[in-house]
């Protein structure tokens, strides 16, 4: 939770390699970083099969896990003519349509892809009980297995266990190579992994039998298994004596045998892409001040979790449409952020409401986030520009930091504006914030392993909650729980510790001792959360303007003067709840004129202005609830057309026939 800039870093320029952002290495780590640009390529009619990890180098539980998955890709290293091991980055913004067409909802997520796929297909779902290294190697195994005999890589060797006959044909003959047979019970992967531990190595086989034939067993002599039997190329043949019945024994002996080598073998190359590990990107850091808060930070999260978390989720419906509409709505109400951004969170929950559907594609979401339909006055930003949450390390802190200080925001304006959330039916409960919090990181966050650790912090106290003040404590409290769990983590930044926070130097009053012991004063510790996390004290330092997006160069020109407002730091949202519907019209036109990137947003403009715009909002983003695409637009505008031309053909045709039928009776009567 530390704050502020780190004390050992200096203001300096840091150069970093675009692969120093993630955790794995490419070249350097024994797997495959695969990206946008090469993962298709490289699983499609593969002549191996494929485990895929897909991660995000934001994700906690990811970093700690990255060891783990290198060690096991080092350990099936010489499996890889028939199996491969890769990760592909999901926090990666190329990466990100790559991850949604996938399919990946959390981190990390294990994929299995079998050899020769024709076809586009999202893989199979890891089953293991755990991930534990020795599991994933043996569901690496039993993927192999299922292959079927068409599709079975060319370099995997048979798996299946030999019969006692086959044994017996080998003895006694010459050949030109050694063969081994791993006698083993049903259960055993010993033999199958021996098997594929020797695969890039020639003049000898290995096969596998099970200890079924008792009789057979006795008379080779074979008392325990696992057991290796070996058949030398004059064909004599006898039991290995090892006095370790391990895996990694029975190879290291093998590999040593006489004659026996690792094959020439050319070394397996993924497509070819540009190479980014060339490239460098210069980044400077960003000093800061560790008693303020950043609107860099709020803004940037947003943009990661409507842009990157929520598109995991091809369609919103049933509990997860209803915890995204909460969460837009509460920070429609309590986002003490610029007009722009406010704005959009704005449309956005009037766009929600006024859907009468029960399931909404994330697509649409994100045309209204992404501004398509050129709404004046909406922007956020589409990068990460991290200030109080940057990581000593790229892959450190980022989004979960921004996150935390995130709903800390929210809870802290929700007590300083105990009427913002009236008619929303969250106005009664003192949990609002707290209860979104939960059910998001339930349904969206990434992080499974973080989310359950969450839930049953949730589950053990939050319904304890009974004020408004309660919530913004509670919170507090339970921050520091995941402190210090995680204190000493992989996970954990070195230049930021895991701390109990508020640190003594920025607030001492909340630090107090009792017979000795260290104590929290509460009273001070609210106190302190309430001013930290007020509007009063986000600076705006390195926050983007519209005119700095390149969505500006897109858009009508006209709207320019929406996208760049005059500075007002000390603005506060609290008297928008009271004077919103009774703004005057000549305020509404200051409020709708670019108040500037500088400031927090005082009031939406609800007057006359305010309602024409937003009415335009509403009428232009109506047709993205529906789905319809623009080709669906064109045709519904040629149709529109040829159907006006028809009823005009009708009404003139008619027109014509009623002059000459009245001009015929006339001359009849006449």
């Amino acid at each position: 939770m530390a704050a502020g800039g780190p004390r050992a870093l200096p203001a300096l320029l840091l150069l970093l390699a675009a692969a120093a952002a993630r955790l794995y290495r490419p070249g350097q780590d024994p797997l495959a970083v695969l990206a946008a640009g090469s993962v298709r390529r490289a699983l499609l009619n593969s002549s191996a099969a494929w485990v895929v990890q897909f991660y995000s180098s934001s994700c906690g539980h990811c970093i700690a896990f990255a060891p783990t998955w290198r060690a096991l890709a080092g350990d099936v290293k010489e499996w890889e003519s028939a199996i491969r091991v890769g990760v592909l980055d999901c926090g990666e913004e190329e990466n990100y349509e790559t991850c949604k067409e996938y399919g990946i909802h959390y981190y990390p997520t294990f994929r299995y892809f079998k050899a020769f796929t024709k076809q586009f297909t999202p893989g199979e779902n890891y089953k293991g009980a755990d991930r534990e290294l020795q599991t994933v190697r043996q569901m690496m195994i039993d993927f192999l297995q299922n292959h079927s005999q068409e599709v079975r890589p060319p370099a995997c060797p048979p798996l299946d266990p030999v019969l006692s006959s086959d044994i017996t044909s080998l003895f006694d003959k010459s050949s030109h190579h050694y063969t081994a047979i791993v006698f083993e019970s049903n259960s055993s992967y010993v033999g199958r992994e021996v098997i594929l531990d020797l695969v890039q190595y020639e003049n000898i086989v290995v096969k596998r039998a099970l200890d079924l034939d008792k009789p057979f067993l006795e008379k080779l002599g074979v008392t325990s298994v696992p057991s290796c039997y070996l058949v030398h190329p004059n064909g004599s043949h006898g039991l290995v004596n090892i006095l370790k019945p391990l895996r990694s024994v029975f190879s290291s002996y093998l590999k040593s045998l006489p004659g026996v080598r690792k094959k020439l073998l050319l070394p397996l190359q993924l497509p070819v892409q540009e190479n980014k590990e060339e490239k460098t990107e210069m980044k400077v850091w960003k000093e800061f001040d560790k008693s303020k808060l950043y609107m860099a930070d709020l803004e940037s999260g947003l943009h990661y979790l409507l842009r990157v978390e929520l598109a995991t989720h091809k369609t919103l419906e049933g509990a997860e449409l209803k915890t995204f509409k909460d969460f837009v709505t509460v920070s429609a109400k309590l986002f003490p952020g610029r007009q722009p951004v406010v704005k959009l969170l704005e449309t956005l929950q009037e766009w929600l409401v006024s859907l009468p559907l029960d399931k909404i594609p994330y697509d649409a979401i994100l045309d209204l986030v992404n501004n398509k339909m050129r709404i004046s006055g909406i922007f956020l930003t589409k990068k990460v520009q991290w200030v109080g949450c940057q990581g000593s390390r790229p892959e450190l802190r980022g989004y979960t930091c921004s996150l935390w200080k995130l709903f800390h925001t929210l809870t802290v304006q929700a007590a300083l504006q105990p009427k913002a959330l009236l008619n929303t039916g969250l106005e009664d409960n003192p949990q609002a914030v707290l209860q979104v919090m939960r059910r998001y990181i339930q349904h969206f966050f990434g992080c499974k392993a973080c989310a359950q650790h969450f839930e049953e912090m949730a589950k053990e106290s939050m319904d304890a909650v009974k004020t408004l003040d309660g919530a913004v404590l509670w919170l507090w409290e339970k921050h520091n729980v995941v402190n210090s769990r995680l204190a000493g983590d992989l996970t954990e930044d070195p230049k930021f510790p895991k701390v109990q926070w508020p640190t003594p130097d920025i607030c001492p009053a909340c630090h107090e001792e009792i017979k000795g012991l260290h104590s929290w004063n509460e009273a001070q510790v609210l106190q302190f959360m309430k001013d930290h996390y007020n509007s009063k004290n986000i600076l705006y330092k390195y926050t983007e303007s519209q005119t700095d997006s390149s969505e500006t160069e897109q858009g009508d020109p006209r709207e320019m003067k929406d996208k760049s407002l005059p500075k007002n730091p000390s603005g506060n949202r609290e008297n928008k709840i009271q004077d919103k519907e009774n703004r005057p019209d000549s305020e509404s036109k200051v409020l709708n004129k670019v108040i500037g990137n500088h400031g927090p947003v005082k009031d939406s403009g609800k007057g006359a202005a305010g309602s024409a715009n937003l009415k335009e909002m509403k009428q232009a983003v109506s047709f993205l609830g529906i789905g319809f695409s623009n080709l669906d637009m064109s045709l519904c505008v040629i149709l529109y057309v040829a159907s006006s031309l028809f009823l005009m053909i009708m009404y003139f045709f008619f027109r014509v026939r009623s002059k000459r039928w009245k001009v015929k009776n006339y001359r009849s009567s006449v």
